[in-house]
């Protein structure tokens, strides 16, 4: 399940990735738009820039602006940067791995047998899909939820 922390973080992201390249945006106007906390965006918005997503420029028309472009940025990469590892169990992890604690045999392990599916299948969708991609379905989710306006003609 991922955390409040990694969904304000790829909130974040969608929002800059919408935004006109190398037009910096405030930490204001994304966490008044995307309803996320001022002081927790801030603190987010370092990370995602130490992870070398973001960059940030300061001065009266800084901000924050996309320091990759989005569609070179897999959504199991901002996982891993915020949360860290996306395996449900350690001995599956790509980046951490360790034994389960109490494990007698992991090629048997029936738990581990079924998260690696789950896990897999996962991952090859979270590493597949972008910034850009999430950008492009949140877009046409809202073009289909707007009301239509009826038009008449005589």
């Amino acid at each position: 399940m991922l955390t409040m922390k990694t969904k304000y973080a790829l909130k974040a992201l969608a929002y800059l990735a919408k935004a006109p390249p190398e037009q910096p945006v405030l930490i204001a106007e994304i966490a008044t738009r995307e309803v996320i906390p001022k002081k927790f965006l801030e603190l987010i918005l370092a990370e995602l820039k130490q992870h070398g997503f973001v960059k940030s420029k300061k001065g009266p028309r800084g901000g924050y602006l996309m320091a990759v472009a989005a569609e070179a940025i897999p959504l199991a990469a901002v996982i891993r940067a915020v949360e860290g590892p996306i395996a449900p169990v350690p001995c599956l992890s790509r980046t951490a791995y360790a034994r389960c604690e109490g494990c007698a045999e992991e090629a048997t392990c029936g738990i581990r047998l079924v998260l690696a599916d789950l896990y897999e299948a996962s991952v090859k969708i979270l590493e597949s899909t972008t910034v850009r991609d999430l950008v492009e379905r949140t877009d046409q989710a809202g073009r289909d939820t707007a009301p239509r306006q009826l038009r008449y003609f005589i």
